[in-house]
């Protein structure tokens, strides 16, 4: 699919053309938040929302200029967005202490629920996406399992519809990733 055909697949909605741009540009603007935030964490985030908000308003994209340009301004503005909310946030924010901390431990135990599956496709399935990061866990549980719509997983996770779709299409990826390593 060309850049151009798939700009005008997605200002007509197509969730086709919107999961190969995403692809396609994913690693450019991921790359350059990388280079900005040197954070993985937030890279990812800034660069999920900036598919986010690209996609919310394709129709307001202009040909004349290159697509890619157009999503890394839009993710350079929402990274400056972002470091204006924490220094304001900084300012307004008491020392916390040492205790208040704590670290995710990923539980590569399977759970209860896990050992009623007898079903061994399904049980390495289960497997792989808890090699993903917990978010991507969570949207892929909530849509997958629980059956949840778009706008439900947006209420629950207090996130955008569109952050719900990215994240989905972006933990689809990195799971057929997984899956194709084996």
């Amino acid at each position: 699919m060309e850049i151009k055909h798939a700009i005008e697949k997605a200002k007509q909605n197509d969730q086709m053309a919107f999961n190969y741009l995403l692809d396609r540009f994913w690693n450019d603007v991921y790359g350059f938040q990388l280079k900005r935030t040197e954070n993985e964490n937030d890279a990812e985030d800034i660069t999920i929302q900036t598919f986010s908000k690209a996609f919310d308003k394709i129709e307001t994209y202009k040909e004349e200029y290159e697509f890619k340009t157009w999503l890394l301004t839009i993710s350079k503005n929402l990274h400056i967005d972002l470091l204006r909310k924490q220094k304001s946030s900084f300012s307004n924010t008491t020392i916390k202490n040492d205790n208040d901390e704590y670290y995710d431990i990923v539980d590569e135990s399977p759970s209860p629920e896990d050992d009623l599956i007898t079903e061994q496709n399904l049980a390495k399935l289960l497997r792989d996406i808890k090699k993903l990061k917990p978010h991507y866990q969570e949207v892929i549980n909530l849509r997958y399992f629980q059956e949840l719509s778009y706008l439900e997983i947006s209420d629950q996770l207090n996130e955008p519809i569109n952050n719900v779709k990215v994240k989905l299409l972006r933990a689809k990826k990195l799971l057929a990733e997984i899956i194709k390593k084996k």
